[in-house]
């Protein structure tokens, strides 16, 4: 008797969407002799192990995999078999980052990539990258976010709120910073990044090694001044609620300052206009120069790029940023060049450029979104097409050199793609339409000279989409048709976006489409539209929402009119889901315009935007305090819809995980109680044990068919 295969839906959840075993995480040794990645041992392991691929000297011989894939540290062989315990804190920074995977889901190297360190389970481990030996070292725990110094003498990690260091072989563990007893219910830490640096600016990190090895930047953190909110299990009575820190919009921030800390434990505080420039965004040390953090204002229109002394602790201003609107972050800037040139993104004459010093290397032809690793030679960025560009490359990234004798093209295939290099060894990760999961190239000289494979499942279907143009903006859009479509019936719409800041899916990659396509083969035009404020476009393009997020519906209905005079869509029948922001896009959609859309699922929605935090909201929407209107605008708790007649009420269904820390799931609570006060009918799905993530394979599955259950009852739909 042979089992019946598994669904599409539990397939996509069992295998962390496809994720797992791709390989992830790059690093390249400087002499180009080894590449080390992440990847767990199969589409259904989420236990990542740490692998090195030697790499050959020519490409003679190369063949899938290089011939050199080895394991430098199994997981579970070093837990014994036994299962992996978390710490609170562990499971906050796993969240944080969306992290879904487990076994070893990141991983530091010293420079010269000999000896890499991570933590499992709370504790310590090195690896040794040439010999292949992997050990624990038995320090102080629960251990976070363990890194050599630069020489590899030394480790350095957060473990309790103190930032420790100890000796590669394990001798004189020893607190460098331990945390002094805070004021209240606050807490102290050392070399741990707080809640918004981490959920919102990209800094995942709370310490930085010198190149010399002999000190540290470590950051403080005092969350004493950050009101307390309680996360509870309703379905655990039993449990008491989580205690989180957490900083809502127009409330304090925590408390953050920058040590210098040598390894004999002397400290020197770093100095600047905290009151006026509160958020440490982004620091960089390296042999190019001295450290380097860029500090942002409160309300993110001012920033400033700063040198420090580290003997003494004071700074000097390098750069200036100001931008009526908001200024962005980008990952891998602000650096040093090799010769000391400070290396930035900006947005200047409408373009979102690359800036060596005080000049643009780049113009309006390139968006430039990422500073993947600067040498002597060029600088490597990933950019998709500008607004000047010939042609629109609809939904595609690409990885280019750039220098003062102009841009060359790394990637040429239609897609999706990202690179690290180093020795001159460029590792090349592409994602195409045509092909599911991740293809990653190992380059010399931009010849092919190995590939890591991938060792995850096929997906079993392939989208049918179509990247194209919508409405008269001209709105980034991927269309997607049941497989066995005639191409003539009208269908049935689900509009599926994200559609705000941070979030672009209409994408040249073939994962990115696969739940849209199973959507789709139930009977639907599914549509995914990146209206104004997703990123990738231009600087102009994002920006437009500020103080307005409501234009991101406007921009859902424009593509929607847009294409039906393309596709043969059945606009008496037109859905739409979304989760976080697009949530908050679904309900919206069917509280402001249920003329235009006739159901909604509306997923872990931000439906009241004075819930939510600080960095992320007061960016785009201001100080609730002093501007409250455009919070009242963009917020459906106070919503014109909810009295709409109730012949223009449309089906909304509500999703909330309940132990959400980042939306928390009074924003669909509130909600349901606005609707039902106006008489609204609504239904309520409460997920119990569920974050802003949905990793729990059944959950993840029924989710998805509940969904359809949902969308052909509110449309009667057969």
């Amino acid at each position: 008797m042979t089992s019946e295969p598994f669904s599409f839906p539990r397939r996509y959840a069992r295998t962390q969407r496809f994720t797992s075993g791709a390989p992830r995480a790059f690093t390249v040794s400087p002499d180009g002799s080894r590449v080390v990645f992440l990847r767990s041992l199969s589409g259904t392991d989420r236990a990542h192990h740490l692998w090195v691929l030697d790499v050959p000297r020519d490409g003679a011989g190369a063949s899938p995999g290089g011939g050199g894939e080895r394991v430098a540290a199994d997981p579970g062989a070093l837990l014994g078999g036994a299962g992996e315990e978390l710490s609170p804190e562990e499971r906050a920074r796993r969240e944080r980052s969306r992290e879904g995977g487990a076994g070893i889901v990141g991983y530091a190297t010293d420079t010269a990539v000999e000896l890499a360190s991570f933590a499992l389970s709370g504790r310590l481990f090195t690896a040794e990258l040439r010999a292949g030996t992997a050990r624990e070292l038995p320090v102080a725990g629960p251990v976070i976010d363990p890194r050599p110094s630069p020489d590899g003498r030394f480790v350095a990690y957060a473990a309790g709120g103190a930032l420790r260091v100890v000796g590669a072989e394990g001798e004189d563990d020893r607190a460098l910073a331990e945390p002094e007893p805070a004021a209240g219910e606050g807490s102290v830490s050392y070399g741990l990044a707080e809640f918004i640096a981490a959920e919102e600016m990209g800094r995942s990190r709370g310490f930085w090694w010198s190149p010399e090895s002999d000190r540290l930047l470590v950051a403080r953190v005092d969350d004493t001044p950050v009101q307390r909110w309680w996360i509870a299990d309703p379905a655990q009575p039993g449990t008491e609620p989580r205690r989180v820190a957490y900083p809502v919009a127009g409330s304090a921030n925590a408390d953050v300052r920058l040590f210098v800390i040598t390894l004999d434990g002397v400290r020197t505080e770093v100095s600047w206009d905290r009151a006026r420039y509160p958020y440490l965004a982004h620091v960089h040390w390296s042999a190019g120069g001295a450290p380097l953090i860029l500090v942002q204002a409160r309300d993110q229109r001012s920033q400033l790029f700063l040198a420090v002394d580290p003997d003494t602790g004071t700074t000097r201003m390098v750069h200036a940023d100001e931008d009526p609107q908001w200024l962005d972050l980008f990952p891998g800037v602000p650096c040093w060049s090799p010769a000391g040139q400070l290396v930035r993104i900006a947005d200047e004459g409408g373009a979102r450029v690359l800036a060596f010093g005080e000049r643009p290397l780049t113009g309006p032809q390139l968006h430039v979104r990422a500073v993947l690793d600067v040498s002597d030679d060029d600088v490597l960025v990933s950019a998709s097409a500008g607004e000047a560009a010939p042609a629109p490359e609809t939904g595609e990234v690409h990885v280019y050199r750039v220098n003062e004798l102009g841009v060359e093209r790394v990637s040429q295939e239609p897609g999706v793609h990202s690179a690290v290099r180093a020795g001159g060894v460029t590792v090349l990760a592409s994602s195409v339409l045509d092909q599911p999961g991740v293809q990653v190239h190992v380059l010399r000289e931009g010849k092919t000279i190995a590939t890591v494979p991938s060792l995850a499942e096929s997906p079993g279907l392939s989208p049918r989409v179509t990247l194209t143009q919508g409405g008269a903006r001209e709105i980034p859009c991927a269309v997607l048709m049941p497989t066995d479509y005639d191409g003539v019936t009208p269908l049935p719409v689900l509009m599926d976006p994200y559609g705000g800041p941070h979030g672009p899916r209409v994408l040249a990659a073939h994962n990115a489409h696969l739940t849209s396509q199973w959507f789709a083969d139930q009977g639907f035009a599914v549509i995914v539209a990146d209206g104004r404020g997703t990123p990738g476009r231009s600087p102009g393009w994002e920006k437009a929402v500020r103080d307005d997020f409501t234009l991101s519906l406007d921009d859902q209905i424009d593509a929607l009119q847009g294409l039906a005079e393309t596709f043969p869509l059945d606009l008496s029948r037109v859905a739409i889901r979304g989760w976080s922001y697009g949530g908050w896009l679904a309900g919206l959609a069917v509280l402001r315009r249920p003329d235009v859309f006739h159901a909604g699922i509306a997923g872990a929605p931000v439906t009241d935007w004075r819930l939510y935090d600080t960095h992320y909201t007061e960016r785009y929407l201001g100080d609730p305090a002093t501007d409250p209107h455009t919070y009242a605008h963009s917020s459906l708790i106070t919503d014109e819809g909810l009295s709409e007649p109730a012949a223009r009420h449309a089906p909304l269904m509500i999703v909330h995980g309940l132990a959400d820390d980042n939306v928390v799931v009074a924003h669909a609570l509130r909600l349901s109680s606005a609707l039902l006060a106006a008489g609204r009918p609504h239904e309520v799905l409460p997920l119990s044990g569920v974050t802003h993530m949905t990793p729990q394979e059944q959950v993840a599955e029924n989710l998805l068919l509940l969904q359809v259950d949902f969308l052909k009852r509110a449309l009667g739909l057969a």
